[in-house]
């Protein structure tokens, strides 16, 4: 094609539900203490160990969250519960995955000026989805009246920029002329709050965008995309066994190792400097340095890895215009995070300024893309 491609819209929906480091340190120091009282005994023996208390300081000091959006508040902070209690829903109504993708979605084709009838193929690319079939994409189709086709796509903190990618692809390609990408991030269920380490890192959320041909973009800001760059490393550092295994191999499908676990101090380890290698890398394919980049659209994971990756890139400190930081109320919205940092920091920028946006997350996986402002 000679045409450009480029993203014409993005669109952002948060839940009415938020819960401060301060609620969700009380309802767990309390789990804590009774958890320990229940199992005195034991862990006096040393078969269990007790469990660690923690502080909303803690949070905020090891990642820079000092709350985070829930879609269902309602059950997290019950201390004989400690997770969302949301009911089940029948097979003929709208899964819950679906309807926040769909206001994401519509926010995105309003900010691109597009209809449904405008759109010819739609992603779902998030890191968990509700159900295995049908595709929540194909739901999420229907329910719009977008014709064409749909499909799911996981590839954790990743799956947004990996969709970007796949979009990105298909308008050049012509195999489609636009494209609706969305990522319904329902991460509370997975959450294991009974947890000190990991009770606090997510955040729900759902964002989406539009790619199309530079063609047919008649939106007020418009990013061509010049390139993407992808990269894949496996690691176990990052994890969640949840399957349709657990039944057949008769464990627990809910027990620890089955929600979302890491090793933290590892993660950041191997994935800051490969992040800064695979930004460095992809930045030389268009002879551009760090210095002529306008925005840092980062995945908003942990503070101190966005502040590591932008003072190598920079050999100095980014100010919070260059390099925006979300995750203090949104908390790590899994592939979502630079999706927000986007929705909500790229109006200012003038025509012909570049930005980068870019994920890591687990797998290890990486995705990136260069943007410049029509």
């Amino acid at each position: 094609m000679t045409s450009s491609v480029v993203i014409s819209g993005s669109g952002l929906w948060k839940p009415a539900h938020s819960i401060s480091n301060e609620e969700l340190v009380s309802a767990y120091n309390a789990y804590a203490t009774q958890f320990n009282e229940q199992n005195q005994e034991a862990i006096e023996k040393g078969e269990i160990t007790a469990k660690p208390f923690s502080s909303a300081e803690f949070i905020e000091k090891a990642s820079g969250i000092r709350s985070r959006y829930v879609y269902v508040k309602d059950g997290v902070l019950d201390i004989n519960r400690m997770r969302p209690n949301i009911p089940e829903r029948a097979d003929e109504e709208l899964s819950d995955q679906a309807e926040i993708a769909i206001y994401a979605a519509k926010d995105a084709l309003k900010s691109a000026n597009k209809k449904p009838e405008d759109i010819d193929a739609v992603i779902v690319s998030c890191a968990y989805t509700q159900r295995s079939y049908p595709a929540v994409a194909i739901e999420v189709q229907e329910a719009l009246g977008i014709k064409g086709f749909g499909f799911d796509m996981l590839v954790a903190c990743s799956a947004a920029t990996f969709a970007l990618h796949r979009a990105y692809e298909m308008i050049a390609a012509g195999t489609a002329k636009s494209v609706l990408l969305i990522n319904p991030e329902m991460i509370s269920p997975q959450i294991n709050y009974c947890d000190r380490d990991s009770h606090f890192i997510f955040g729900d959320v759902a964002t989406a965008m539009v790619v199309e041909s530079a063609d047919t973009a008649t939106s007020d800001h418009v990013y061509e995309i010049l390139s993407t760059k992808a990269v894949t490393q496996f690691s176990n550092n990052i994890r969640s066994n949840f399957g349709y295994i657990s039944r057949v191999n008769d464990a627990d499908p809910f027990a620890a190792d089955k929600l979302f676990h890491q090793e933290g101090r590892k993660v950041f380890k191997d994935v800051c400097p490969m992040a800064v290698e695979h930004i460095s890398e992809h930045l030389q394919r268009h002879d551009l340095s760090s210095t002529q980049v306008s925005r840092w659209w980062l995945h908003q994971a942990n503070i101190n890895m966005n502040t590591f990756i932008t003072r190598k890139l920079l050999d100095r400190q980014p100010s919070p215009e260059e390099a925006p930081i979300v995750l203090d109320t949104f908390a790590n919205a899994a592939s979502a995070g630079s999706i927000i940092a986007f929705h909500l920091h790229h109006q200012d920028l003038q025509s012909g300024d570049v930005g980068l946006l870019c994920s890591f997350g687990a797998g290890y996986s990486i995705g990136s893309l260069v943007l410049r402002k029509k």
